[in-house]
């Protein structure tokens, strides 16, 4: 398979998994696997970033109110917690780094948190039903998507959007705040953790590492953005109706087909 195709490939899987409760990392390691492809680091950090900015303009309401009206105590307070469990991912990320803790490569870990992440999300439906939740984004929320944000920085397959989002229904928060709050949060931590990615594979290369295909990295990137431009879209949709029981048996399902495959010696 041609290189550009792989990249394509590649950009469209981002896209779709980066922002959608399902884990971005582990279904690029999957279709790693599949392609038989192996990107570097940078490469996986850029096209994330190009994902993340893309969604900035579908919160224009919250972008307008904090850029021309921060002298309202309600956008204050949503800016603050924002502020605050970004601080809180980034203090937890510094102490991971310091102890360089690394991802698993496998696709069994992958699984696991597929698989646990999804029956979570069951379990938590099946709780929710019938019950009123709230639109306040209240102290316990902000800690709880800080950690959240951890938790799925140590487990690939766990999805930050998923972990953070089934936290915050726990705490009572409904779907489409919990989801919009998540996003928010997510945007500054994950351009935070990019760009720091990108200085140090710019400035402190790994030895031997195979120079950077700008062409191939830039097409990836606009992939990525474009379709996750329409997947969030059509998920701030989703939720205002639908609960998130597809997205936890689609995790199942997909976690169940992964230790069938490595049942067979596939790896």
């Amino acid at each position: 398979m041609s290189d550009w195709l792989i990249v394509l490939i590649l950009g469209i899987v981002e896209g779709i998994t980066e922002f959608l409760p399902v884990s971005s990392t582990g279904h690029l390691l999957i279709a790693e696997k599949f392609l038989h492809s192996h990107q570097s680091d940078l490469f996986n950090v850029v096209i994330q970033c190009g994902a993340v900015i893309a969604v900035l303009p579908l919160f224009p309401q919250r972008l307008y109110k904090f850029i021309f009206e921060l002298g309202d105590p309600e956008t204050r307070d949503y800016l603050l917690k924002i502020l605050v469990a970004f601080g809180i991912t980034g203090a937890g990320g510094l102490v991971i780094d310091h102890f360089k803790v690394k991802l698993p490569e496998e696709l069994a870990p992958v699984a696991w948190a597929l698989l646990i992440g999804g029956l979570v999300f069951l379990v938590v439906e099946f709780f929710l039903r019938g019950k009123k939740l709230g639109t306040n984004i209240t102290w316990a929320v902000v800690l709880a998507v800080g950690v959240g944000q951890l938790v799925a920085a140590v487990f690939p397959g766990s999805s930050r959007s998923g972990t953070t989002i089934m936290f915050s229904l726990l705490l009572g928060l409904s779907r489409p705040a919990a989801t919009e709050f998540s996003f928010l949060v997510g945007i500054p931590t994950m351009l935070a953790a990019g760009g720091l990615k990108i200085f140090h594979s710019i400035h402190h290369p790994v030895a031997g590492a195979p120079h950077e295909n700008w062409n191939l990295l830039l097409l990836a990137t606009v992939v990525a953005a474009v379709v996750s431009f329409i997947a969030v879209k059509w998920l701030l949709r989703y939720v205002q109706t639908h609960t998130f029981n597809a997205f936890g048996w689609y995790r199942i399902a997909l976690a169940i087909g992964i230790f069938v495959l490595l049942a067979r010696g596939w790896n």
